[in-house]
């Protein structure tokens, strides 16, 4: 028998109108939100289904986000749908903390609140992403060490940052996601392509997340995580930091303080799953992006996208 996983996507996927149909349709989807708003001190109904210019600033971005994966999911498991894993990328991996029941979903928020400020604070001038698209993803960290310890071509006098060049996310066989200071971002990707890499794509973020530049930001949640209940998991998940699973609640603070500054394992996540018989992988919330990476993994599982209130009911008509 095979085993089912629901996965959370992470910022990126974000756009005006996200979860409305579901709020409109379930008063349990409308009770979520009122417990993210009450955590975040604003509408969050208002930023995630109303034109503005705040979605996508990161203070915003996360509890909105948030709030919409955990509609998606409050909605599926009203319908009836169950998983007997859990993960989620990045930010999603609050979604899965949920899912797994390790977290309430008001602390969940009131986290994530917490999370998004001080990410914001914290993103310091002079920090970039990219993506390396269809390179050995050992390459890329080999060249990223290689970079990181030759130090800054020429006069690196403009810059107020540590010269720090890592691999953000391994999001799957064909992309890998590089953060740091601005100048050894552009170095790693010069030297990705001349390696092989298809190309090198600059990705429009306010900061170098997942980087040693903000583990400052991490040791400050850790604070927040200390305020909160965090339960032992019902439903197993499994932590960024490790690709491994989370049995235990005093396993969870140190792994989500650590998160905010270390790289994603998401490939080795599903590589994990995969091997261990999941074969059917549900995305709940915003976007499709965490389905394509399991497709380019492994093409014989199956993925299903929800996203909109019509995507559940196709899925539930089967």
């Amino acid at each position: 028998m095979g085993k089912t996983v629901f996965m959370f996507p992470g910022q990126g996927s974000q756009y005006i109108g996200m979860a409305k149909d579901f709020y409109d349709e379930y008063p349990e989807v409308r009770e979520v939100f009122a417990k993210a708003s009450e955590a975040a001190g604003f509408s969050v109904e208002k930023l995630c289904f109303e034109e503005n210019d705040k979605l996508n600033i990161t203070e915003y971005t996360q509890i909105c986000m948030l709030a919409a994966e955990a509609a998606v999911y409050t909605a599926a498991v009203k319908e009836g749908l169950k998983c007997d894993y859990t993960a989620g990328l990045s930010l999603g991996e609050y979604g899965a903390v949920i899912a797994s029941g390790a977290m309430s979903m008001e602390d969940a928020f009131k986290v994530i609140k917490h999370r998004g400020k001080l990410m914001q604070d914290a993103v310091p001038e002079g920090g970039a992403m990219a993506a390396i698209l269809n390179l050995d993803p050992g390459v890329v960290a080999e060249v990223c060490k290689e970079v990181q310890d030759a130090g800054p071509d020429g006069d690196a006098s403009g810059y107020s940052l540590p010269y720090v060049v890592s691999v953000a996310n391994y999001n799957s066989p064909v992309q890998i996601v590089i953060t740091g200071r601005e100048d050894a971002v552009k170095k790693v990707s010069e030297l990705c392509v001349e390696r092989g890499a298809r190309r090198a794509v600059p990705l429009k973020v306010s900061g170098p997340f997942h980087s040693a530049l903000l583990k400052d930001a991490g040791e400050k949640l850790g604070e927040v995580l200390d305020s909160v209940t965090i339960n032992k998991p019902g439903i197993p998940y499994l932590a960024n930091v490790t690709a491994d699973y989370v049995t235990d609640a005093d396993q969870i603070k140190p792994l989500l303080t650590a998160q905010v500054s270390s790289s994603v394992k998401w490939q080795q996540t599903l590589e994990r799953l995969i091997a261990d018989g999941a074969d059917l992988f549900i995305e709940l919330g915003p976007g499709s992006t965490l389905s394509g990476f399991v497709r380019k993994l492994n093409s014989e599982v199956k993925t299903v996208s929800i996203d909109k209130l019509e995507d559940l009911r196709t899925y539930l008509r089967g």
